[in-house]
């Protein structure tokens, strides 16, 4: 042994700190939420109930299931922070790593942590109460729970009921009751929970494997992909290393969803920009949902373009997933597979962001005529009407026998079809350039300058007002010198 023979000093964290640090790792209460949810999987519920007590700073929140529970050896263990080695090898359906998550997840929320359990009809309960480990200065569990809960886990034959209480990060401890304020605040927070779980857990659910009930409510899947939706382009599927695949989807454009409920159920939690990009599964569990994973910005033009990436726990360090299991990070072996496989995505989501779904494909022996021809030139774009557009002929035409028909039509064809979402999407690309200049034909403005100018003089205008009309009239005033120079 290396060092054999030298003195050795236990350093045992002080209690009270350590518990405040795991405080602050940072959860969400949905993430938080989730977190516990996790560990009813892995103890093989199929049902989940999540109820709310409202009762001002006293307001309880408790998650139930009814997995295979826990011997009172096995739950002091679970209570114990760290009863997991992160490096060990565990089943694939294990969704824990760090053996923190109830512990972590609960702190964050909550200064009463209460665990009841049953298992071969046998019932464990311990706390962890952070205001007595903060007087007792030991990593102290109390053997108590709350005399309402006791009886929590008759209907079933084993499973586990989670208790917070002293729910200090959530609401303040002096709210009264009857705050209807904060009892509405409360419940929209527990909302975005509902949503959460939604999603997190949508493949669970749809594979009815597991149900959710939100107080008396079912919680029904939430599925990025609109699998369900014709007009969706799904993508082949790439093998990444460590047995990781990923899978891109574009989803249709609003005017091809199948109704306009399911537009807005596709939206998300997020918002359409918000829910675009990577979403990272772990077992099934989704982990990161709608980032880039530093690859690219969210812009309005990528907003239809999801990915999902399945991983197995087995490459939980290689993805530096984090505690909360919120974050992930690509390694760098995979990463330009990853980054170019989501360009193609991205372009295609692009298109049909572009042309609202209806992308031409150029016929065999026929040729497509654009209306609008895009041209860059230092960094600049712009926009023409393309001159050999069999519309620009029938309008030529109009003009030698209705030249105000002709105008007419030119001018509301112009309206209707200016390119929009094209410029949008070119402008916000290069949203670091300079502004653009306006670049028209000297030749043609000074020759419809002089025009317009002798038209303002024959209506009895003196030089000096046709000059002061003339820098009124845009594109003119962008060519002062032109106009004074008359």
């Amino acid at each position: 042994m290396e060092y054999e023979g030298l003195e050795i000093q236990e350093a045992v964290p002080e209690a009270a700190s350590m518990i405040e640090t795991f405080r602050a790792i940072g959860y969400s209460l949905e993430t938080a939420v989730a977190d516990i949810i996790d560990n009813s999987i892995t103890a093989g519920a199929s049902h989940i109930t999540i109820q709310r007590y409202w009762r001002g700073g006293k307001s309880v929140i408790t998650i139930k299931d009814n997995g295979c529970g826990m011997s009172n050896e096995e739950l002091v263990h679970a209570m114990r922070p760290g009863a997991q080695n992160p490096l060990e090898e565990r089943d694939e359906k294990d969704l824990g790593r760090f053996g923190l998550g109830l512990k972590t997840a609960s702190f964050s929320q909550c200064r009463k942590l209460s665990v009841l359990s049953k298992k071969d009809n046998k019932l464990s309960y311990w706390t962890w109460d952070l205001d007595y480990v903060a007087l007792c200065k030991k990593w102290n569990l109390v053997h108590w729970i709350p005399d309402e809960f006791k009886d929590a886990l008759d209907d079933t034959e084993s499973g586990t009921i989670v208790i917070w209480s002293d729910l200090d990060r959530i609401l303040p401890v002096n709210t009264a009751q009857n705050n209807e304020v904060m009892k509405e605040r409360f419940s929209r927070s527990l909302e975005k929970v509902r949503s959460h779980i939604s999603m997190t857990f949508h493949r669970f659910i749809e594979d009815k494997t597991l149900s959710v009930v939100w107080g008396s409510q079912v919680v029904p899947p939430w599925n990025p992909f609109c699998r369900d939706e014709c007009k969706l382009q799904p993508f082949s599927k790439d093998q990444l290393p460590g047995n990781v695949t990923m899978r891109g989807f574009v989803l249709p454009h609003k005017a091809n969803f199948s109704t306009e409920s399911a537009y807005l159920a596709a939206e998300g939690p997020k918002g359409w920009s918000g829910q675009q990009g990577f979403y990272v599964y772990r077992g099934k569990r989704l982990l990161l949902a709608g980032d880039w994973l530093g690859l690219f910005r969210k812009e309005e033009h990528y907003k239809l373009a999801r990915i999902m990436i399945d991983l197995p726990n087995t490459q939980d360090a290689e993805w530096q997933i984090d505690i909360k299991k919120s974050k992930a990070y690509p390694p760098a072996v995979c990463r330009e597979q990853i980054e170019q496989y989501a360009k193609q995505v991205r372009s295609t989501a692009e298109q049909v962001f572009r042309h609202r779904g209806k992308i031409l494909k150029q016929r065999a022996g026929t040729e497509f005529y654009p209306l609008w021809l895009e041209k860059k030139k230092d960094n600049n774009w712009s926009y023409v009407i393309n001159r050999q557009n069999p519309v620009i002929d029938h309008i030529k035409q109009l003009a030698t026998t209705n030249p105000n028909e002709a105008i007419e039509g030119l001018l509301k064809l112009v309206e209707a079809t200016v390119p929009t979402k094209t410029i949008f999407i070119n402008e916000s690309k290069d949203e670091d350039k300079q502004e653009p200049t306006i670049a028209m034909d000297t030749t043609l403005v000074e020759q419809t300058i002089k025009n317009m100018f002798d038209s303002f003089l024959s209506q009895g205008n003196t030089p000096a007002q046709a000059k002061a009309l003339l820098k009124l009239v845009e594109p003119f005033n962008y060519y002062e010198d032109l106009i004074e120079s008359l």
